[in-house]
């Protein structure tokens, strides 16, 4: 099959798969596994050279409504009629659900992978319910205006499975814009900022410290910067994302878990 992947998710599910063969072209933001860098490059996800993609006379387009505003370039599939899935996870079990779509559309077995995937969310689960303590956590996704995940989203599902709490638990959305003084009034124990689509090197801690009242908030001292790839990204990486996560809220619990074989053979 010739494939074509439109966003690094996608791209991500391929390769969990051991697909990532299959592809003939990617969106520009892909970047992961490393054998995806090689290959001819369609745009940002969210301005893909649709002419382009068509010339190379796709079987499959894979696209995701998880990144806001893929919808054009889903109508320019349709309007093209080039063979389309497009997938919208929200959850662990979403996509792991995606896994199996994705290795259906290409005529792959999926569930050796999805079993595996599955075994490490369940130990994730075992381990964090030893927790003593839940801390609450402030996911930023965006800082001006701020954007944090809401109950219907997998960074609070992975702060459950680590022993925490998204500390906007109560709002039922997958993301909404919020401000500042709301964040402080809830003033959780640790601030995560995880800005979409932004480099780690270009995440910058000093725009939250020169935030009004920052110094009187328990954070004060956990503020950390988290790999927009490992916890932004709907694919089977963010089990990564969530062991980093639980050795930072509670080392003595997740401290000495080894990252799986799944995740560690993609990486040589």
């Amino acid at each position: 099959m010739r494939v074509i992947s439109i966003c690094p998710s996608n791209t991500e599910l391929l390769a969990f798969l051991g697909a990532d063969h299959m592809l003939v072209a990617v969106d520009d933001f892909s970047d992961w596994p490393m054998s995806v860098n090689s290959l001819p490059r369609l745009g940002p996800d969210l301005s893909i050279r649709m002419d382009e993609l068509e010339a190379l006379n796709p079987d499959l387009v894979l696209a995701s409504l998880s990144v806001p505003g893929m919808e054009k370039n889903v109508d320019e599939l349709i309007k093209r009629k080039i063979p389309h899935l497009v997938l919208d996870p929200q959850s662990l079990t979403e996509i792991g659900n995606d896994l199996l779509a994705v290795g259906q559309a290409c005529g792959i077995d999926a569930m050796p992978i999805l079993a595996e995937y599955s075994a490490v969310i369940e130990e994730l689960k075992s381990r964090s319910a030893k927790a003593a303590s839940r801390p609450s956590l402030y996911w930023e996704w965006w800082p001006k205006p701020i954007f944090t995940p809401g109950r219907i989203n997998w960074l609070t599902e992975i702060s459950e499975i680590t022993g925490a709490r998204n500390v906007f638990d109560d709002i039922d959305s997958a993301n909404f814009q919020t401000d500042w003084d709301e964040v402080k009034k809830r003033d959780p124990d640790f601030i995560l900022l995880a800005w979409v689509g932004i480099m780690t090197s270009k995440v910058k801690p000093e725009l939250v410290r020169k935030r009004p009242g920052w110094e009187e908030m328990k954070a004060f001292e956990n503020i950390h910067i988290m790999e927009e790839e490992l916890y932004c990204r709907p694919s089977p990486r963010l089990i990564e994302g969530a062991l980093r996560l639980g050795a930072l809220v509670h080392p003595d619990l997740f401290g000495n878990m080894e990252l799986p074989g799944f995740i560690k053979e993609k990486q040589l």
